[in-house]
Parts: structure tokens; C-alpha cells; sequence
């Protein structure tokens, strides 16, 4: 526990045979439950947790393996209450396929989730976070299999959800001052894109390092998200960021080392990430614009992007007309280039209005 809270570290792994066991064995003595979410690895990575889990024979202690609330009684005034636990109950058919090895689970300190086909890290992640949700942890970690987050800094990492109630912390490697030394420069490049555009996408734009996985989120966080909705790969955490802002929950980031070369295997294809994670962005963008600020509660600057989409949409049928007429030699209609003109200007502006009450409108939620 952790000041009275309990906390979980959630270990996706999809062959990780020669990480996964120092990962387990310098994960915090703080952290009341493990849970390894093994991807359908094709090598050993289930076979080394199993051995870990018989070598140690961890339980954790009867106020950390306490699970679900008191027992729940619906009321007339409870209904919405009951269609969550419901749909909480049920909502396991979603995800991935997986088994649960574990024959104690409601005790046991390591538990392990294999996946019964090939899910991704997003699905791994929140298969790990649908269990911790049914247990009740109120802190959830993340830390990968591939040893690449340091096990010190998980306290700094999990302290401001548990002392200060902040809903998702992540780690920022970018603020360290070995950033741009250590993180090899083609990383570096394509973080930094993703971020920028998982800034307008998300609408947490003082977010600098979108792409970490080190991260700790409340119990109530998850609560509010549909996790098995969580993109299933490598986009998973900048899609995670917009469904937390949707659900208008804090977030706070903190400096933590950046680490390399320790014996890990990238299996990430940087290239095809950028193209695929950019086009998820821009989907998920539209996705927050209409469900935040038209659904949820409406806010004018839904007003501004929409007509900023139109007056530049608009402009841009025009410049292929005056493209046109420049290539076939014809004369520009005054009229047409003074309309091109006025439609441009005027996009931009609606456009850098809008950001700029997005910036404002959310700025309460970066604690």
C-alpha cells in the first residue's frame, strides 16, 4: 500500500522472456498486486512468470485483497448505480479472449492474464486495468515488460493519484535533461509529431510526452472510461488521453529518466506508427469535438471549429480553381480571388479561436 491506498502495477508482455523476471523482481515492495497480461507470446515469457509466482508464493494482505464494494442493494434511487455494476459484469466478452492462471486471484500478489490470441499492448493494458477495476485498486501502474521504466520512480509516479487525487500521471522523459542524448533521434522526431498532434486531438495541450507508457491512473478514472474501447496497439496512449478528457478527468505529468539499451527489443515500426497513430488522432479529435462540446455540454468553440472546417474547406475548392485558371492561362476573376481571400483569413481565424478556448476550457484539468 501506498498511504493507505492500494495500488497495482498492470506488466504487459508479449515475448519478453528475458526482461519479464527483472521487472518482477525489482517492481516496489509497495505494489499489493501484479498483474502480467502475457499477449500470446510465441517464447517463454508465461513459463518465467509461472516459475516467479511458485518461487514466491506472495498473498497480499487481507485490506489489499478486500475486491468490490460492500455488498450492493438497489434502490429506487440507485437504478443508474445498478446498469454500471451490470454492465461491469458483463463487459468481459469485449476484450480480448483471455484466461486468468491464477487459482487464488482474490489473494495472490502476482497475477497472471494469459491472452488466449494476439490482442496488442492497448488490449493488454486494459485487460490489466478491467481486473484491477473488478478488485477495486485504487491506484493502477503501468510499467512494460521490456524493462524500460525504472522501478524507483514508480513512487513519484503513483503518489499524486493516491495523495492528491489526480486521476492519470504520466512520465515525461522529454523535461529530463539527458532527453535529447539518450532517446535516439528517429524516437525523438516521431514523438514529437505524435505529441503536437495528440495536443489538439486530446485537448491536453501542456501534455509534452504522449507517447510513455509509464503512467498511474485512480480507480475512479477507470471507472468512467469503457476500457475495452481502448485502441488495442501502439496508439493506445494517445487514445487514452482523449477518452480521459471526454470523461474531463486531471492530469499531471511528471520527469522521469528516459532508458535505453538494457536489453530490449523495439517491435515497433516508427514509420508506419506516425501514419497509423496521426490518422487515429485525427478520428479521435472529431470524436471529443462532438461528444465534449456538443453532447456532453455545449460550448461555442464547437461553433468555431465547425465553421473554420467550412470557410478553409470551401478556400481550398477555390485554390484549385485559381490553380486551374493559372495552368490554363485564363485571367483570375477578382471576385474569386477576393472570396479566396476572405475565406482564408477568416478560417484561420475561427480556427486559432477555437484552439485558443480549448487551451482555456481545459487548462483546469492539468493539475
Amino acid at each position: 500500500m501506498l498511504l493507505g491506498k492500494t495500488v497495482a502495477v498492470v506488466v504487459p508482455a508479449y515475448n519478453e522472456e528475458r526482461q519479464i523476471l527483472q521487472v518482477l523482481k525489482t517492481i516496489p515492495d509497495f505494489v499489493d498486486r501484479i498483474v502480467v497480461v502475457n499477449d500470446c507470446s510465441r517464447d517463454s515469457t508465461e513459463a518465467v512468470v509461472r516459475a516467479y509466482m511458485d518461487e514466491r508464493h506472495e498473498a497480499v494482505a487481507a485490506a489489499a485483497a478486500a475486491g468490490q464494494d460492500a455488498a450492493f442493494h438497489a434502490t429506487r434511487y440507485n437504478q443508474a448505480e445498478a446498469v454500471v455494476r451490470k454492465i461491469d459484469e458483463e463487459e468481459l466478452r469485449y476484450f480480448t479472449p483471455s484466461a486468468v492462471v491464477n487459482a487464488r486471484p482474490e489473494i495472490d500478489r502476482v497475477i497472471l492474464i494469459n491472452h488466449l490470441q494476439n490482442g496488442g499492448v492497448g488490449a493488454s493494458i486494459a485487460r490489466g486495468y478491467k481486473w484491477c477495476k473488478d478488485y477495486g485498486i485504487d491506484c493502477t501502474a503501468v510499467m512494460a515488460g521490456d524493462g524500460q521504466m525504472d522501478p524507483s520512480e514508480l513512487e513519484s509516479i503513483c503518489r499524486p493519484v493516491v495523495a492528491e487525487g489526480i486521476d492519470y500521471v504520466k512520465g515525461n522523459r522529454l523535461i529530463h535533461r539527458s532527453a535529447w542524448l539518450v532517446i535516439p533521434k528517429i524516437r525523438y522526431f516521431g514523438n514529437s509529431i505524435l505529441s503536437m498532434l495528440t495536443k489538439i486531438a486530446s485537448g491536453y495541450w501542456r501534455v509534452s510526452d504522449t507517447q510513455t507508457g509509464y503512467t498511474a491512473i485512480s480507480l475512479a478514472a477507470l471507472k468512467a472510461l469503457r476500457l475495452y474501447k481502448i485502441y488495442p496497439r501502439y496508439g493506445m496512449p494517445n487514445d487514452m488521453l482523449v477518452k480521459l478528457n471526454i470523461a474531463y478527468c486531471t492530469l499531471r505529468e511528471v520527469e522521469i529518466k528516459p532508458v535505453y539499451n538494457v536489453g530490449e527489443t523495439s517491435k515497433m515500426n516508427i514509420r508506419k506508427v506516425i501514419f497509423t497513430v496521426s490518422w487515429l488522432l485525427c478520428k479521435c479529435f472529431f470524436k471529443r469535438l462532438w461528444i465534449k462540446y456538443l453532447f456532453k455540454d455545449f460550448h461555442p468553440l464547437f461553433l468555431l471549429y465547425n465553421l473554420s472546417f467550412g470557410t478553409l474547406g470551401v478556400a481550398g475548392l477555390l485554390s484549385v480553381r485559381l490553380f486551374y485558371d493559372f495552368c490554363t492561362g485564363r485571367n483570375w476573376s477578382f471576385y474569386v480571388l477576393l472570396l479566396f481571400v476572405f475565406l482564408s483569413i477568416s478560417g484561420f481565424q475561427f480556427i486559432l479561436s477555437a484552439m485558443w478556448m480549448d487551451m482555456l476550457d481545459n487548462d483546469r484539468l492539468y493539475k
